[in-house]
């Protein structure tokens, strides 16, 4: 009964929504606005195809202040298409460090790896040569496509979903694909010709310093305000409409600090699977006594000293949470031994340097000095989590 009450809901909300308005009544309030409001950003200033391209993939789940320092400093290493495709991966890896969902980075060498091998080094000027590259999907095709080359394609994301929603009190699910293909092929019928990147981008701004997902929008700031039925109805926090996330599943960990004087151990993660590729902590399934982790090192190889108890941390990924109870344990002569369990040793200074760890295990390499990547905040776009 509860299911096929939703669906009679659900159709009386979406018979509510009007057509979408004619882009080109958006535009003229928005670009306006645009104008006089937008932010500062570099991928803005110098709209060169690569760089609009980064700072996309950047944006996908962080947020601007937290990409600015990234982006600058990804570039003064990665200046083109092919020095990112010929640099190493733990290389790669470690200037996304902090940044999270790595798999983007990896993406990102791929689709230049390919663009060298067959665009000469160039990117591909059109919506749908784009679509081909390795991790580029409609968003970012769009936002490249508009920015960069002048395309008349638009760049939908949660933002321009978002905004769209609540103008046309649209019910649709917006986390729905289908939805989002329908929001695309609507707003690509009317996509302004002139300033189609601004357009985009305008949208994107919009959505996040106006018309924001989370707590109240300022609409009194809103130049769209005027075509905006929840506005009008005093319905803007029923939008959008979203399907709750699955509620994530959660993971009792016990990290280990393993040192001598000078060396701490790393374990490098598997190729694939969540973190794939990037070094890690030492550690144990579950929640284990200062006993059981003296057993653990033992069958290591190595020969324990002291042990002491790290305050408790926790780490949200997009499905799963980890709870983790942290040990520090000195040990005899770490770097003469050769221990089981695939251990890496190095350095604070060396792991600074090169070895990419995740913001999982930020609370365990601060004990012991070793400098990550500061990370100021994630996206409204997507959820809070690193991968």
């Amino acid at each position: 009964m509860g299911q096929q009450e939703y669906h009679i809901k659900n159709e009386s909300v979406r018979e509510e929504r009007d057509p979408l308005p004619d882009p080109g009544r958006i535009a003229g309030p928005l670009l306006t606005w645009y104008d006089k409001k937008r932010r500062i950003l570099p991928w803005r200033e110098h709209p060169e195809p690569y760089h609009v391209w980064l700072s996309e993939i950047m944006l996908q789940q962080t947020r601007v202040e937290a990409v600015r320092p990234y982006y600058a400093r990804f570039l003064q290493e990665l200046p083109d298409i092919r020095s990112l495709a010929e640099v190493e991966e733990d290389r790669l890896l470690k200037l996304w460090e902090g940044l999270g969902y790595y798999n983007r980075a990896r993406n990102m060498k791929k689709a230049a790896q390919k663009i060298v091998l067959e665009y000469d080094g160039r990117m591909p000027e059109t919506y749908e040569e784009l679509l081909k590259l390795p991790g580029i999907g409609s968003y970012t095709a769009g936002a490249v496509a508009s920015i960069a080359f002048g395309q008349a394609v638009p760049a939908v994301d949660g933002n321009v979903l978002r905004i769209l929603s609540r103008i046309r009190l649209d019910g649709r699910d917006i986390s729905d694909t289908k939805v989002k293909k329908a929001v695309e092929d609507e707003l690509a019928e009317g996509m302004p010709k002139e300033r189609p990147g601004d357009f985009n981008q305008a949208m994107m701004e919009l959505g996040a310093t106006v018309c924001i997902p989370n707590g109240a929008p300022k609409c009194d700031e809103c130049p769209c305000s005027g075509l905006c039925r929840a506005k009008q109805e005093g319905r803007i926090m029923e939008f959008p409409r979203k399907t709750p996330k699955k509620q994530r599943g959660m993971e009792e960990k016990t990290i280990l600090v393993i040192l001598d004087e000078n060396k701490i151990a790393l374990h490098k993660r598997a190729d694939t699977g969540l973190l794939a590729g990037m070094y890690e902590l030492p550690s144990m399934e579950g929640k284990q006594s200062k006993e059981r982790v003296i057993e653990y090192i033992k069958r290591l190889g190595l020969s324990p000293l002291r042990i002491v108890k790290l305050a408790p941390s926790k780490h949200i990924f997009t499905h799963k949470e980890w709870h983790m109870t942290g040990y520090a344990v000195r040990v005899d002569e770490l770097e003469q031994t050769s221990p089981d369990g695939g251990l890496f040793f190095a350095t604070p200074h060396e792991i600074e340097e090169r070895c990419p760890i995740p913001s999982a295990f930020a609370a365990y390499t601060d004990f012991v000095e070793i400098k990550r990547r500061s990370f100021p905040g994630r996206s409204a776009r997507d959820t809070q989590t690193e991968e």
